[in-house]
């Protein structure tokens, strides 16, 4: 008897089931620590996702009479200095940090990853503006920049987002031109330009595909500094502000309990260092993986 070929539904339900299969191959390789930082992105995402069906009570809900309520089975974490249920606030926290950072994150991918490919596909004039004006605000430090911009601007979280994404796609810049020039001078590129395809075709077929593993390698690590900056900033005042939830200002509205021997200012600290860790776990795998290099036997 003769096969039947199969279908276009039954080719692409096929497809994906073996793309399924080498992703859980590639899954089940992966060492210990790249596990643990999987599973504790995948929770943090899981709290940032459900916080308010997960919290007990509302985000800047008052309930409690006395400030700095120590820990119960009614409050957890205790309360903060207005009475406000510490681990609620620590899980909105999640939700509002990581939503932010992740924002911020891609719109300095955007902005600065575009620029980066282009000036490496112009060159010439284009390339000599955009590094020099990069040039220029990298030569200011970062967090200062940061604090000066928002003194002027206020600390809305529109503005929180515009201006960390802006001062920190200039590292984004760098490396994505650095990368792109590695790229453009291949004959597959000089190809596409010798048939007249157009800047979006070479810039999302060609170069893209070619330097995505080193971008998304990079994408995690801007992650984390942009989650700390936003920490720092909330901290000292211009971050998120009040009365949203951040663990960068839970830190300071709290610090005062560390001289009473209580724990409860780490917390959030911890939650902040314990997602960079993770976040840096899960980094370092993707790069050994695409690197090529194999791990000895």
């Amino acid at each position: 008897m003769e096969q039947t070929a199969p279908s276009a539904p039954q080719r692409v339900v096929k497809a994906r089931r073996t793309v399924a299969q080498n992703i859980w191959r590639t899954l089940k390789k992966a060492p210990y620590s790249a596990w643990f930082g999987m599973i504790v992105i995948a929770l943090y995402i899981f709290v940032a996702l459900f916080a308010p069906w997960i919290a007990p009570y509302g985000e800047a809900e008052i309930v409690s009479q006395v400030p700095f309520d120590v820990w119960s089975w009614t409050h957890w974490l205790g309360t903060d200095q207005l009475g406000r249920d510490m681990f609620t606030r620590l899980l909105y926290g999640a939700r509002n940090t990581l939503g932010i950072a992740l924002a911020t994150t891609l719109l300095a991918f955007a902005i600065g990853g575009g620029l980066g490919i282009i000036a490496s596909i112009f060159r010439g004039w284009i390339d000599q503006l955009l590094s020099r004006a990069v040039d220029t605000l990298m030569a200011i430090p970062q967090l200062i920049f940061a604090l000066i911009l928002l003194s002027i601007f206020g600390s809305s979280v529109q503005n929180l987002i515009i201006i960390i994404a802006v001062l920190d796609s200039t590292r984004v810049f760098r490396l994505a031109r650095s990368v792109a020039m590695n790229v453009v001078v291949m004959d597959y590129v000089e190809a596409a330009k010798l048939r007249g395809e157009k800047l979006g075709w070479i810039l999302f077929k060609e170069v893209l595909p070619n330097i995505m593993p080193t971008m998304i390698a990079e994408f995690g690590l801007r992650f984390c500094f942009v989650f700390l900056t936003i920490s720092a900033l909330s901290f000292l005042g211009l971050g998120i502000q009040p009365p949203t939830a951040d663990w960068g200002s839970m830190v300071r509205e709290n610090a005062t309990l560390i001289t009473y021997n209580d724990i409860t200012p780490l917390i959030p600290a911890g939650a902040i260092a314990l997602l960079t860790v993770a976040v840096n776990f899960v980094v370092d795998w993707f790069l050994h993986k695409t690197s090529g290099l194999r791990d000895e036997k």
